[in-house]
């Protein structure tokens, strides 16, 4: 008899059933079920949910709940959500995933190393103008973060040339990267860079780390690329960096609020590009197969995967 697994969303998600199927597929042993299709007795059976940005009031109402299953890698906004509730939380973790992202960087990176904005502006202005070309090898391009996303972007920018260095909250040793490490060498990494890319978690500790401080710190007409979190970015500093010209231009792909308010600068701002947080969408396919293993495994041991540490909120 199969067991009844639900998948818990809000309701208004546009991808609920394209992830139901995928998940079912992944797992013919289970009953993959929305939550509302759920009785107070089925609700009382389950132990274990798969959820994406899931409310926190619909899994109070699985009162045997031990651990849920994010279908995203980036959970601090579960963890926040479910503290109070002793729920261990899985992130994703999807070689994929971290594929998907390096193509991202290496394109977005390219953007604006190929002057695509000032050639757009100039194409707007009825301008023909040609400008010098620069090789990739003669631009540094800084990684804030070296986990998974980060090493895998920074394989990519390698191969494509560039000069790359990398910080990270610890020490990373990555071939053919300068790493560096901690607060005190942050600076040093950024006087370094032509461009900067934010592939950061968001953590109390990397909340705001791109203030006004780290801006100071860059070259004037550096570039940036958030596609980490958008409070991991100052943005009034943000604003005053590129109006003051020590930023070119910047590439965000994620913000503090989402969808990104009609009336927010940003939209408007003739040295930015906004994107939908489409930098890196997860794989349902991959991702489901992923989950799947997960669940069959604890179904066989009784042991849950790794959860997220609280303290570091990946």
């Amino acid at each position: 008899m199969s067991r009844t697994l639900p998948f818990v969303c809000a309701p208004s998600y546009p991808f609920a059933a394209p992830w139901l199927a995928a998940l079912q597929e992944a797992l013919p042993e289970e009953r993959v079920v929305p939550l509302d299709a759920l009785d107070a007795d089925a609700r009382a059976a389950c132990d274990v949910a798969i959820v994406a940005n899931p409310r926190p009031d619909d899994l109070r109402t699985l009162p045997n709940l031990k651990w849920v299953h994010s279908v995203w890698a980036g959970v601090e906004r579960l963890v926040a959500d479910l503290r109070d509730t002793g729920l261990k939380v899985v992130r994703l973790i999807d070689p994929q995933l971290a594929d998907t992202m390096a193509e991202a960087v290496l394109a977005w990176t390219l953007y604006v190393h190929r002057d695509m904005p000032r050639y757009a502006a100039q194409q707007a202005a009825h301008q023909w103008i040609a400008h010098d070309y620069v090789r990739p090898a003669d631009k540094t391009v800084a990684l804030l973060g070296l986990g998974a996303l980060g090493e895998a972007a920074a394989r990519r920018l390698v191969a494509a040339g560039f000069d790359v260095c990398g910080w990270s909250r610890t020490r990373k040793a990555l071939p053919d990267i300068t790493c560096y490490a901690g607060d005190d060498e942050l600076p040093m990494m950024l006087a370094r860079a032509d461009i900067v890319v934010c592939l950061l978690p968001l953590t109390p500790q990397t909340r705001g780390i791109m203030n006004a401080g780290a801006f100071g710190a860059l070259r004037k007409r550096t570039s940036l690329i958030n596609f980490a979190r958008g409070p991991i970015v100052d943005d009034a500093a943000l604003r005053a960096a590129l109006d003051g010209g020590r930023l070119a231009h910047a590439v965000l792909d994620v913000f503090a609020q989402e969808p990104l308010p009609e009336d927010a600068w940003q939209w408007s701002h003739s040295c930015v590009t906004v994107l939908p947080h489409i930098s890196a969408p997860t794989d349902r396919r991959t991702a489901s197969a992923i989950v799947a293993a997960n669940i069959r495994r604890y179904r066989t041991t009784g042991e849950a995967p790794a959860a997220v540490d609280e303290a570091l909120g990946y």
